[in-house]
């Protein structure tokens, strides 16, 4: 196993005073590990990846990312923040910049860069996602794909070491969804560490190391995908594959 980039260790999330939306998580992830996360809706699977860059606060337990431990103390939250890139349901862009111009917003305010580097970098990031030549439309002249897959170059923008993915499909239609999850597999062959929460379980299959399915706040199950697919143990993944996969 390659040293742990994420520990979760007896994580417990509540909203309000009686939610309970996260129930004693303990999970590794590994450097460089590919994750699925997949499950009914409410089950707190965004949460648990939101808990990741303190999007969401947890109440108990102790979670590590990159050997920092998050807790209130705001200069570990920005460290955090700055080796974990997000991609969201809805793409987040800003409508009244270009393309190139939400890409280089976060790394010449944040990180300081000068425009020029911010810019070529931002370039590089758009010809990995495949859109270079949209760089100076604006999203609302672009498809859902083409906007989702700006919002997966903006994260990269700021070379992350983890990128977390929640629900990044879910709003497309769906002949776009295919080049998002092109996209995204791409990435995955580069050596980042992903956790992505979907319901796409071709990508699964495709490109996890691992698949965790949650029920509930808990972490019921979890496998490679062969035997995760093939050889569910609980009743609860069972039932949740024979609704989704229609078998």
């Amino acid at each position: 196993m390659a040293e742990p980039i994420i520990t979760f260790e007896k994580v417990n999330k509540w909203y309000g005073n009686s939610f309970h939306v996260l129930r004693d998580i303990d999970l590794v992830v590994a450097k460089g590990e590919r994750i699925v996360i997949c499950g009914p809706s409410g089950s707190g699977k965004s949460t648990l990846i939101r808990c990741i860059n303190r999007l969401e606060e947890h109440q108990q337990g102790v979670l590590r990312v990159d050997g920092t431990e998050l807790s209130d103390d705001v200069k570990a939250v920005e460290k955090v923040r700055r080796e974990v890139g997000m991609v969201f349901q809805q793409f987040n862009l800003f409508p009244h910049l270009t393309v190139l111009e939400n890409l280089t917003l976060s790394p010449m305010w944040v990180s300081k860069m000068p425009r020029k580097d911010a810019e070529e970098r931002a370039m590089q990031n758009l010809k990995r996602v495949r859109i270079a030549e949209q760089a100076q439309k604006y999203p609302l002249q672009l498809s859902g794909g083409q906007q989702q897959r700006v919002a997966i170059a903006r994260a990269l923008c700021l070379t992350p070491k983890i990128m977390l993915f929640d629900e990044p499909t879910s709003a497309l239609d769906p002949e776009m969804i295919k080049e998002v999850l092109d996209v995204m597999t791409e990435l995955a062959n580069q050596g980042i560490t992903m956790l992505c929460v979907t319901h796409e379980m071709g990508f699964a299959k495709a490109v996890a190391d691992r698949v965790i399915f949650m029920d509930q706040g808990q972490i019921v199950e979890q496998n490679t995908p062969h035997e995760f697919f093939s050889n569910p143990k609980s009743e609860r993944t069972k039932d949740f594959l024979s609704k989704i996969l229609g078998h």
